[in-house]
């Protein structure tokens, strides 16, 4: 895997980077596996799937100077500033897990050179004993996988416990009541480790190719794909239209259809929480318009290919016809 230094990176917001990693699936040798290291201020990220107004306080965040973002990828709202460090992994096509598992891997690996009992856990989580100490998200492009994910190094848990409001069938999930209930640090277990330090050993754990830098002539192409992630269109994309809450599926995260129906016929599906997807279930939802809103039809129209990972297709097609009855 080959380090990845990007320019021009200060004082840059959370799309820059997200937009990076884009170029860098879309422009860099599809046979390889690219990482890299970032910061920003103080920002909570939304997944792609998610209803913003019911993750996040946002006077809170209006009042406290923190921005609000929404990604690409699916998985739920994380907390992010400078006491913490965001990771990126480009690599080849696999599936969901696979591509967890090779990046997680890694990290992990790094985290117990540091004689931390790390594992990874759930879904697409890393621990340090029974505690999240970074929680990751994935999505496709230009038939690349990215993996981005939060380390916890340190972390501003008043902050992050005022800006981030999940479902309680989440907290519950986890068997806890807050969000700092269920994390912890790379600090709070090597408090004389210092950041810089940290870094080292992970990208010597995780980068064995040598270093590739971005040259300054791609800014403008990046700057293009920043601007999706800027348009009002996009931050507010996770409306809910109608429909009911199905709630968390253990194996698959939250999961809640909003399905509307006119006249007895779908004019409209959408899938929000936390939850992992490539792009093939947006385009499989969109079919769905216009018909019936028939169990079996569903079904047929969804096909073999898993399209929310750790969830049958055969069971998302029934909570689409209960949410749509």
């Amino acid at each position: 895997m080959y380090l990845v230094t990007l320019p021009s990176v200060a004082g840059r917001q959370l799309p820059f980077f997200l937009a990076a990693e884009e170029w860098i699936a879309t422009h860099m040798p599809a046979d390889k596996s690219y990482f890299f290291a970032w910061q920003v201020a103080p920002t909570v990220i939304c997944g792609r799937n998610q209803d913003i107004a019911a993750e996040v306080d946002l006077d809170f965040c209006r009042e406290h100077g923190i921005e609000v973002w929404r990604r690409k990828s699916g998985g739920g709202a994380v907390y992010a500033d400078g006491n913490n460090i965001m990771f990126s992994y480009v690599g080849p096509r696999t599936s969901v897990q696979d591509a967890f598992g090779i990046y997680t891997s890694k990290v992990v690996a790094a985290l117990r050179s540091l004689g931390l009992d790390a594992t990874a856990s759930g879904r697409n989580d890393i621990c340090i004993g029974n505690r999240k100490v970074a929680g990751n998200a994935f999505m496709q492009a230009a038939d690349r996988n990215i993996v981005h994910g939060t380390m916890l190094f340190d972390a501003d848990t008043a902050a992050m416990s005022q800006a981030l409001t999940p479902a309680r069938a989440k907290l519950e999930s986890n068997k806890v009541k807050s969000v700092p209930a269920r994390i912890t640090t790379v600090r709070r277990h090597r408090p004389g480790l210092t950041l810089g330090q940290f870094m080292e050993c992970v990208i010597s754990h995780v980068c064995d190719n040598g270093t590739i830098s971005i040259p300054a002539a791609a800014l403008p192409e990046i700057e293009a794909i920043e601007r999706t992630y800027r348009r009002r269109e996009f931050l507010m994309d996770g409306k809910i239209h109608s429909g009911r809450q199905t709630g968390r599926i253990h194996s698959a995260g939250t999961v809640n259809p909003c399905v509307t129906i006119c006249d007895g016929i779908i004019q409209d599906v959408r899938i929000e929480g936390d939850f992992f997807c490539g792009d093939q279930l947006a385009h499989t939802l969109a079919t769905l318009r216009g018909m019936p809103p028939d169990i079996t039809h569903i079904r047929k129209i969804f096909g073999e290919e898993t399209l929310i990972a750790g969830l049958s297709n055969d069971t998302l097609a029934r909570i689409i016809a209960e949410a749509a009855g």
